[in-house]
């Protein structure tokens, strides 16, 4: 059984209108996840910097469910591709998409739909769930993440490079997003009823 997401209790109800208020979802958190990436930290010691970006996707995806999130960063990596400067520090490309933080990046996909998918089971309902859900989206980050940017950096250096400076920022990221989903199941107080 699954729940409505945020997305789904302020939908429109002419049915003509669904796919243009769904891709007005996509492309804004698709430019919310890029101005979040400018939000932007560089370590002189490592190739990835701290940024605003997991807080976004992670949001993105409880906010709109599995498809729509996983669609808003990949529209959002489309758009770096394209030469947009939307990527952490104004970058852009495949230098970017292909380079050490390339795999944070792809990771941001698969966070989004994991964060998304427990969403739409509930999760983002109470602060016990909403925050395990939270954490098994930035896990995944770092699960896609670090092996590329090992690649890189070698094997031995990525944890340190590219996981433990971040542990503090996550942890904030992650409080913020905790607490924001259920006040707002609580401000909303009628959500859709489930759905099949």
């Amino acid at each position: 059984m699954t729940h409505a997401t945020y997305a789904d209790v302020f939908r429109p109800t002419n049915p003509g209108r669904f796919w243009l208020y769904n891709l007005g979802l996509i492309l804004g958190f698709s430019i919310l996840i890029g101005l979040s990436a400018q939000i932007s930290i560089p370590l002189p010691f490592t190739p990835v910097p701290i940024t605003g970006q997991t807080l976004t996707v992670l949001l993105a995806g409880a906010v709109l469910g599995s498809r729509r999130g996983a669609l808003a960063v990949l529209t959002y990596l489309a758009q770096g591709f394209a030469g947009l400067p939307v990527f952490a520090g104004g970058k852009f490309g495949l230098a970017t998409l292909f380079g050490p933080t390339g795999g944070y990046l792809l990771g941001f996909v698969v966070a989004a739909f994991v964060t998304g998918w427990l969403a739409e089971r509930g999760w983002d309902r109470n602060f016990k769930t909403n925050a395990l859900a939270m954490l098994a989206g930035n896990v995944v980050i770092y699960l896609v993440g670090l092996p590329w940017l090992a690649v890189f950096t070698g094997a031995n250096q990525a944890i340190a490079l590219g996981l433990l400076p971040f542990i503090p920022g996550d942890l904030l990221k992650l409080a913020l997003a905790t607490a924001l989903l259920p006040i707002g199941w609580r401000l909303v107080r009628s959500p859709q009823p489930p759905t099949q």
